[in-house]
């Protein structure tokens, strides 16, 4: 059975907002987290900061202001309160049947700039072959002291590599980087889907539809913002597809994978008669 991939960008693509913001920073003092953000956003401008990086620091540093040093136990239970998109939960295995019934074996990943630990909490973490997200290094007792893995909007398209490679352990460099001839590759481009919100997922979108694959734009409904940012990647080119972030059996997003994965299932058996006399 042929492989294929989906990968799927995290806050605002599967959850409606970015998930430090269901607790960990009104855990801080913020009624509003776009003021965290704005923090975030100075630092990173005063300090030419990658912005990933900006906001680790921030995070850790707030917290160790308020007298709390930021621990691993802190992003206990965050997951499970992320929200959603309608559909999200039943939509995974609901793929996988209609991938196996076209003869394809469908494989989840997140690649996210948003923490590890929070998607590892949350409902869909057992779905997932793989998660690649921001995380911490932390001592013996437990508290954060320096990035372990950041995840920003250039450094995805690595994980998108390994898929392809199936070089999962991001501590691979090696044969990550070993030339293999595209055909002997265990999930070509083809047969991957790239699916996420904004400007931050750009790379990944034109990586995976300039080597045969498929980018899909979600945007949330109540979102006029979201709905133009989705609309602009489609007119650059960036996006194959537009979507509303409902993944619901039956919407959009859902007969769009479904005709995808036709696609593949259809290029894979044309693929057996290659050479045949």
């Amino acid at each position: 059975m042929k492989k294929a991939a989906i990968m799927y960008d995290f806050d605002k693509t599967l959850c409606d907002r970015d998930m430090q913001e269901y607790s960990l920073i009104p855990d801080l003092g913020y009624e509003r987290p776009k003021d965290f953000w704005k923090e975030v956003g100075e630092l990173s401008k005063e300090n030419r900061m990658d912005g990933i990086s900006a906001y680790l620091f921030m995070l850790k540093k707030k917290y160790e202001e308020a007298g709390h040093p930021l621990k691993q136990s802190d992003f206990k239970g965050v997951g499970q309160n992320i929200n959603l998109y309608p559909g999200v939960r039943e939509w995974f295995g609901r793929i996988n049947a209609y991938g196996k019934e076209r003869g394809i074996e469908v494989e989840h990943y997140i690649i996210s700039s948003g923490m590890e630990e929070i998607i590892k909490d949350s409902a869909i973490a057992s779905e997932m072959k793989k998660i690649y997200a921001c995380r911490y290094y932390y001592d013996e007792n437990g508290i954060a002291q320096w990035p372990a893995q950041i995840v920003n909007y250039t450094t995805k398209t690595q994980y998108i590599f390994r898929i392809n490679k199936q070089v999962l352990d991001e501590s691979n460099d090696s044969d990550l980087n070993t030339w293999v001839p595209m055909e002997q590759r265990p999930i070509p481009f083809s047969r991957m889907i790239y699916i996420a919100d904004g400007l931050t997922d750009v790379p990944c979108m034109k990586l995976v539809k300039a080597n045969g694959g498929k980018a899909v734009a979600v945007y949330n409904t109540n979102s006029a913002a979201a709905g133009f940012a989705a609309e602009k990647l489609i007119r650059e080119n960036r996006a194959d597809f537009i979507a509303p972030a409902d993944y619901t059996e039956g919407e959009k997003i859902d007969t769009l994978v479904k005709r995808m994965i036709d696609e593949m299932s259809a290029a894979a058996a044309l693929e057996e008669y290659k050479g045949v006399m």
